[in-house]
């Protein structure tokens, strides 16, 4: 695998990361009912929180493996809610906001640090062009 699509997959790995992060962030303050909730089919179910896993590919690279937290959710108390359950329980996305924030700065460090190697890789291979004999 040569160093370019190396860092072409850490660039995309990056990409996935803040991906995750974002929609996990922008759903956290979601709810809904009780899986086991007797009106549970008549809501939507709540957002499930998603995690990344980057794993190195054989042969050079990595790649971003998204799952589901365990557990997806966690109990809320708001009895407000047309779809809680007798004891005012509704289920909650397991968003962990200070993880979120130290995945987002990874990304962005991945990203930079992939971007750098693939412009140093054309700027060597620019300079062993212009080489003259």
């Amino acid at each position: 695998m040569s160093i370019l699509s190396i860092a072409t997959s850490g660039l995309q790995a990056a990409s996935r990361r803040l991906e995750v992060s974002a929609s996990n962030i922008a759903n956290a303050s979601d709810t809904g009912p009780l899986p086991d909730a007797p009106n549970a089919a008549s809501f939507p179910p709540v957002y499930q929180a998603q995690r990344v896993d980057q794993v190195d590919v054989a042969g050079g690279g990595t790649v971003a493996n998204v799952s589901t937290v365990s557990p997806p959710y966690v109990t809320q108390f708001d009895p407000t809610a047309p779809f809680a359950d007798k004891n005012g329980l509704v289920a909650a996305p397991n968003v962990d906001l200070t993880n979120e924030a130290v995945q987002q700065v990874t990304a962005s460090i991945d990203f930079a640090a992939n971007a750098k190697v693939i412009q140093v890789y054309l700027e060597m291979m620019k300079r062993l062009l212009d080489i003259k004999v």
